[in-house]
This record gives C-alpha cells, sequence and structure tokens, in this order.
C-alpha cells in the first residue's frame, strides 16, 4: 500500500501485484528453476503463495499458463526494443536496429525467459510452444514502421503490410537462435549492414 495525497485528503493506494501477476512471476521463477516440462500448477502455487484451485481460476490449465508466461516475456522483450527501433527514420534503419537489440539482448533475464535445461532452448520453446497470439503481437508491432514506409516511398505501393510484418518477425527469430555464418552477429554494425542489404530489399520496388 502507498499513500497519494489528493488535495486536503491522503488516499490508500494498493499497489501490490493482482493475483494473477503474482501467479505469472512466479510461474516464471518455477519455469527458470525447474524447466517449461517440469513444472507444475502445484509449483506455481506454492511459489506463488495461492492455493493450486487459485491458479486454475486464472488460468484454466498448464498449457494456458504457459502460454501466458511466454507471450508476456515476447511483449516485455519487443517493448524494450521500441526506444531503438523509434530513433531510425528509415525501414532498414528500424529492422537494424530491432536486430541489434536482439542480438544484444537475448539472454538477458529480465527481458527473456531464463531455462535451465539444454533442450528447453529458445528455440525449443518458439517451435513447442503455442506463440500464435504472440507472433501476430509482433507482426502488428511492425505493421505502423511499414505503413511509414510506404508513405516515404521506401516500399513498394500496396505492399501486404501485415505479410510484410510477419517476414520481419520471422527474420528476427532466425537471428535469435541461428547462428551467423557470412556475418559477424556480435557486431553491431555487421548486423545493420545485414539487414540493409538483404533483409528488407525484398519488400522495395
Amino acid at each position: 500500500m502507498s499513500a497519494v495525497a489528493a488535495g486536503s485528503r491522503v488516499l490508500e493506494v494498493d499497489d501490490r501485484p493482482s493475483t494473477e501477476e503474482r501467479i505469472l512471476d512466479a510461474a516464471e521463477q518455477c519455469m527458470g528453476r525447474l524447466g517449461l516440462r517440469r513444472v507444475s500448477m502445484g509449483d506455481v502455487a506454492a511459489q506463488a503463495g495461492v492455493s493450486r484451485g487459485s491458479v486454475y481460476l486464472h488460468f484454466g490449465d498448464r498449457a494456458s499458463l504457459l502460454d501466458a508466461v511466454l507471450s508476456r516475456v515476447a511483449t516485455r522483450f519487443v517493448a524494450s526494443s521500441e526506444a531503438a527501433v523509434r530513433r531510425r527514420r528509415t525501414l532498414a534503419g528500424q529492422v537494424g536496429e530491432a536486430a541489434v537489440f536482439i542480438r544484444r539482448h537475448v539472454g538477458d533475464r529480465l527481458l527473456t525467459l531464463q531455462l535451465p535445461a539444454d533442450d528447453d532452448s529458445l528455440l525449443a520453446v518458439l517451435m513447442t510452444a503455442q506463440i500464435h497470439r504472440l507472433v501476430a503481437e509482433w507482426v502488428a508491432f511492425w505493421e505502423p514502421y511499414l505503413a511509414d514506409a510506404e508513405r516515404r516511398g521506401e516500399v513498394r505501393p500496396g505492399l501486404d503490410q501485415a505479410q510484410a510484418g510477419e517476414w520481419i518477425v520471422r527474420l528476427m527469430m532466425s537471428l535469435a537462435v541461428m547462428p551467423a555464418v557470412t556475418f559477424d552477429a556480435d557486431d553491431p554494425d555487421s548486423v545493420r549492414a545485414f539487414v540493409r542489404a538483404h533483409l528488407v530489399r525484398g519488400l522495395g520496388r
């Protein structure tokens, strides 16, 4: 609880996380300790300090809880990249900056889900998780940038922005999980040059 002044009154504001947020936080902690395959609803309930019934009330089943955690992690990651992307004034620059951000931060504890086992890699998560909604959110993130690029004449008129957004998202995912062969994926300038020369050229006229 915290106090907020309102005129001559002091209002008590409940700034504690909601039960749902506590469960998601606990689930993320449990996944980091146990991995995706071993974590249970009981583990999450114990970590959150709530009953198993409360976990089921908010998320229905284990798959829904895992999906919610993964979606939250991905949304957090994408939102964190937005400031860097917005600083660029061309689509190639924006996609390049997103690629650099991914390479710099893909292992950050605050931005990604840390998993203990080798087989619980980011690639395994992407291949097995129910991530349709997550990918749709990423595609939607790029659509305004693509619309601006069309107005500037950087991409061909009438470009299907949803499909182009999905193309960019798939490229971003590949940069996160695949090693580079022809460029230095750990050198920001090399990543930007690769994106500028190849990854967005197919969207042009």
